[in-house]
C-alpha cells in the first residue's frame, strides 16, 4: 500500500493572505474541474457526471489514465477523492486546518493501492517515491494554492 502525506502553510510570509473561505472555494473548484489546476495537457477531460446531497462523481482523464472518482465535501474543511476506477484504488484527502497558533494549513494524505499490481512491489514503491518526492503532492499543494491566488486575482473566485 501507498501512504503519503504532505502539509504546507496556506499563508507563508511574502504571499498574499487567503482566507479559509477563499482556499475552500479553490479546493471545491479543483474537485469539480482539475483542468484549471493541473499543468496544461495533464488533465484532458474532467466532468461531473452525477451529483447528490452527499457527494458527486467525476470522470476524468489525467496523465492519460481514465478514472472515476466519488468525491465528498466537508465544507470549509475536507475534500475526499475515492478512486472508484482507474490505476489506483483507495482515497486521497485534501484538508484545511488551523494549527495551535491559528495558522491555516493545507494537508494532503492518501492511502492507495495500484490495481492489478503486486502489493509492495516495484510499481507501488515507485509510486510511493514519486508521491514523497519534491515533485509529488507537496508540489501539488503549493501549485493549488498558487492557482487559487491567481483565480482570486482574476476575479474568478
Amino acid at each position: 500500500m501507498i501512504y503519503s502525506t504532505a502539509t504546507v502553510p496556506v499563508n507563508p510570509e511574502g504571499e498574499i493572505k487567503m482566507s479559509r473561505e477563499q482556499v475552500w472555494k479553490g479546493l471545491e473548484l479543483k474537485a469539480r474541474d482539475a483542468r484549471l489546476f493541473l499543468p496544461p495537457g495533464l488533465c484532458t477531460r474532467c466532468d461531473v457526471v452525477e451529483e447528490s446531497a452527499t457527494h458527486f462523481v467525476r470522470e476524468a482523464t489525467i496523465g492519460g489514465a481514465d478514472l472515476r472518482e466519488i468525491i465528498t465535501l466537508e465544507p470549509q474543511s475536507k475534500v475526499t477523492f475515492f478512486q472508484a476506477t482507474g490505476p489506483r484504488e483507495g482515497a486521497i484527502i485534501n484538508e484545511l486546518y488551523e494549527d495551535g497558533a491559528g495558522a491555516l494549513h493545507l494537508r494532503f494524505y492518501c492511502y492507495l493501492g495500484l490495481r492489478g499490481k503486486e502489493p509492495g512491489g516495484a510499481e507501488e514503491q515507485a509510486e510511493q517515491a514519486q508521491f514523497d518526492s519534491d515533485q509529488g503532492y507537496k508540489a501539488a499543494l503549493l501549485s493549488t494554492l498558487k492557482r487559487t491566488r491567481e483565480l482570486i486575482d482574476e476575479g474568478r473566485l
